[in-house]
């Protein structure tokens, strides 16, 4: 079995948390929202076997530093940066982002397009690429989230409420997250300042599309292969990832994730794995 070690890195604005495993090119694993670095589990070990696999928790979440600033995308994805290049001298990698991951994913792509060899987004759009990232409020949290101080107050001590509903809803079954790794997950966003940086996420909406905005006027749409795969069922994104990917990039292929909700790294891991194993070997060959 493939050893996956627990590491820390020192950074400009934050100390972030992240595991490391394998060896040979590197893949970037970036996780959402309520989750953490814990999400890629089915998915690491087997990636690991071929490449060196690197999944942090992103600032402010997982068992990184809350900083009280830089929760725009922009700012995320330089966290990685420097951990990738500066920390770990990585040069070039593959790069996936699922759920808050992926407008993070997205902009390190847009920010350093010489690095990101290809780039994965699961189950999430891109802000600014001309639709309604909240599905016209279908995905009423996003709001209620960006609502300023209401939040803070109505789940101040009942955190676990709003992770575990979101568990409970937006996969294909309710079932889809297990008890322990629910509670793995609530073991860190129920510490101080982890609640309030999980909406500053949230808040930092129009900023981020203002920024994908002026990327993409600046450098024009990525140039790199792109693979966007959406979850058919539930609350999962369905076709609308694809299209919003299409939108910002040149070269995008992808589609449905079936029997999946928004999960799709814990809901269908072994699916995920083939599109991945498939997509990134197309690099070599």
């Amino acid at each position: 079995m493939t050893d996956i070690a627990s590491r820390f890195a020192d950074l400009d604005g934050a100390t972030l948390h992240y595991l490391d495993a394998g060896a040979g090119d590197a893949v970037v694993l970036v996780h959402g929202i309520p989750q953490t670095s814990h999400e890629w589990r089915h998915v690491m070990p087997r990636l690991a076997e071929r490449y060196r696999v690197i999944a942090p928790d992103l600032r402010g979440l997982g068992d990184s530093s809350r900083p009280a600033t830089g929760y725009d995308k922009k700012t995320l994805a330089d966290d990685l940066w420097q951990l990738l290049r500066g920390h770990l001298g990585i040069e070039r990698f593959f790069l996936v982002g699922h759920d808050w991951g992926g407008p993070v994913a997205f902009s390190l792509a847009a920010q350093h397009p010489d690095a990101v060899a290809r780039l994965a987004i699961l189950d999430v759009v891109i802000p600014g690429d001309g639709a309604d990232f909240s599905q016209g409020g279908r995905r009423w949290h996003h709001a209620f989230f960006r609502t300023l101080d209401l939040p803070e107050a109505l789940c101040a001590g009942r955190e676990d409420l709003v992770v575990r509903w979101l568990f409970d809803h937006y996969g294909h079954r309710p079932t889809s997250i297990p008890e322990a790794d629910q509670r793995e997950y609530l073991r860190t966003y129920t510490t101080f300042g982890a609640f309030r940086a999980m909406l500053a996420f949230y808040r930092a909406l129009p900023v981020d599309a203002e920024d994908n905005r002026a990327l993409i006027a600046r450098g024009g749409k990525l140039r790199m292969p792109v693979l966007a795969l959406g979850g058919e069922k539930s609350f999962g994104r369905g076709m609308e990832c694809i299209e919003s990917l299409r939108r910002v990039a040149e070269d995008v292929r992808g589609g449905i994730v079936e029997d999946c909700g928004h999960w799709i790294p814990e809901e269908q891991p072994e699916v995920l794995l083939d599109e991945l194993f498939r997509f990134f070997a197309e690099e070599a060959g």
